[in-house]
């Protein structure tokens, strides 16, 4: 690199370029959100051919999650540090590369090492797709690029359980892994050809220190919260990462404000705008991903749905995620990101409040509204929430910041899991050794041994159980069973609502006498990109 690229450089962004920029963008953000759910359908299948454990086949997901959710602020601070096109290419290349492992693997433990590697590819393109788009998209024109980008989100999402299940059915389960092949290729020959490199001319070093603190705090504290799905809150298999990540958290805050060019810069949190747009990131991921957690084991286990036809059923969801995000992008500039933020919130609210009467022999058209609904508060929310945040902040630092924005929403969505789910857990376990209690005999001797499976909506599989054990009882336990899991469905739901609900309070009071000029220097009505620079 020469000197010249040492300062910022003001290129010349034809309308061209930038639209296709956006596809690239959006071709691999598609790839990332795809994979977040099209593996999940191909479960039951690699169970069956690499036998892994229980937990084996947990840690095929949380192992991506985890990497994923550890190391996204690094991602978005090499981004801003090496160049944001050249990181962008590192992640796509390593995602495509252990894609290729996972489908590969001939043990479970091969595909857990390698899905936590293609996590790493991950979180590097997530938070950097988002930066990009952030030094090439004038301010007016950004918040619609954004909600383009965002709508693509919830068509990778819709198409991954469809696709997810013809790819199992008909070629095997590799093949959710080889489909990224294909998908690699071409987004990287667009981001070769239509990005321009950018990053912050104003980090000279990284933060080694700052680094390996937030890294391993992150670390701690996903891996905690995952594992509450196996271990009590209580246990030190949950305790001793937690306090860990919390501590090495605090001690990150507290090194950040002593550096000069520190890892996250602290001054970000002084904007209301930002600051109010990270905590409804992340009570969205807490109250809205946690409680679809839950949604999610009713469409399939105590409806009976399978993988494709639970995934069928979420369309008005994912749909109007893709549709209404790109809308919302353009109303941003008219109405501001608050009302947008605030409106999304309300709605999301309202839909888990929907859900929450919902019984074990409710119909879909009980349902499919209160998807729709959810939809829209999601596609409303969260672009409207990236732009401000992104908007409120240094475009020289949209790596760092987009990286936050995401790790905000990572770290929601696994706390609200851990902790929704622990609720619905609690209140499932409290209904069913009271009912079963009061039944008496071997249907109460035999409670404490089906727990596990009340807990896991696994109805169907205890019904098995029972007819050998309790002679013509199983359909009473089974009907039994499914009452106490809804009583802590109901519960987790309800609780998700009223988060998203608080949601409302955060973004009126954050918002409250903010001008919308400075939510993102957005009502700068020049249309000049912000600083790029340019490799010589």
């Amino acid at each position: 690199m020469t000197d010249a690229a040492a300062a910022p450089q003001q290129p010349t962004h034809s309308s061209r370029r930038m639209w296709l920029t956006l596809f690239a963008m959006c071709f691999a953000l598609f790839m990332i959100m795809l994979d977040n759910t099209v593996v999940n359908v191909a479960l039951p299948t690699i169970q069956k051919d690499l036998h892994p454990s229980q937990s084996g086949l947990q840690w095929i997901i949380n192992a991506y999650i985890l990497v994923f959710a550890a190391l996204i602020l690094l991602g978005g601070k090499l981004g801003d540090r090496f160049g944001r096109k050249r990181m962008f290419i590192v992640g796509l290349v390593l995602f495509t590369v252990f894609s290729v492992a996972c489908a590969l693997s001939q043990t479970a433990e091969q595909l857990i090492l390698f899905r936590a590697l293609q996590g790493t590819g991950a979180a590097l393109m997530n938070p950097l797709s988002l930066s990009i788009l952030v030094a090439t998209f004038p301010r007016p024109k950004l918040p619609q690029a954004i909600g383009i980008w965002a709508g693509v989100s919830g068509l990778g999402l819709a198409v991954g359980p469809l696709l997810g299940g013809f790819l199992t059915e008909h070629v095997g389960w590799s093949a959710v892994f080889w489909i990224n092949v294909p998908i690699g290729v071409i987004a990287l020959g667009f981001v070769l050809f239509a990005v321009l490199e950018s990053r912050d001319p104003t980090v000279k070093s990284l933060d080694v220190v700052g680094t390996i603190l937030v890294t391993l705090g992150l670390f701690g504290l996903t891996y905690a919260l995952i594992g509450t799905s196996t271990h009590p809150w209580g246990s030190v298999n949950t305790l001793v990462p937690l306090v860990l990540g919390i501590a090495l958290l605090v001690a990150f805050v507290i090194w950040e404000s002593k550096q000069e060019q520190p890892m996250v810069p602290l001054g970000f949190f002084r904007s209301r705008g930002f600051t109010t747009s990270i905590i409804v990131a992340t009570l969205v991921g807490f109250g809205m991903f946690g409680s679809l957690f839950v949604v999610t084991l009713y469409m399939q286990n105590i409806r009976g749905y399978d993988a494709i036809g639970a995934g069928i059923r979420t369309l008005p969801l994912t749909m109007a995620v893709m549709f209404v995000a790109p809308i919302a992008g353009k109303l941003n500039a008219r109405l501001g990101p608050a009302i947008l933020m605030g409106t999304g919130l309300a709605l999301s609210s309202v839909a888990m409040i929907g859900l929450r009467f919902l019984e074990v022999d409710s119909s879909y058209n009980s349902i499919w509204p209160f998807y729709l609904m959810l939809g829209i508060g999601i596609a409303l929310t969260l672009p409207a929430a990236s732009a401000a945040a992104m908007g409120a902040i240094d475009p020289r630092k949209a790596g760092i910041g987009s990286g936050v924005l995401n790790a905000s929403r990572q770290v929601g969505g696994a706390l609200g899991i851990a902790v929704l789910g622990s609720v619905a857990t609690a209140l499932t376990d409290k209904s069913w050794m009271d009912s079963t209690a009061a039944m008496g005999g071997k249907v109460a001797e035999s409670a404490t041994k089906l727990q596990p499976l009340v807990e896991g909506a696994q109805i169907q599989v205890l019904g098995e159980i029972v007819s050998q054990t309790v002679s013509g009882a199983a359909d009473m336990m089974m009907a039994m069973a499914a009452a106490a899991w809804m009583d802590g469905f109901h519960a987790s739901v309800l609780a998700g609502a009223i988060i998203l609900g608080a949601g409302v309070v955060v973004v009126i009071v954050g918002f409250r006498g903010v001008p919308r000029p400075s939510m993102g220097h957005g009502a700068d009505s020049s249309d000049s990109a912000p600083p790029v620079v340019a490799e010589l």
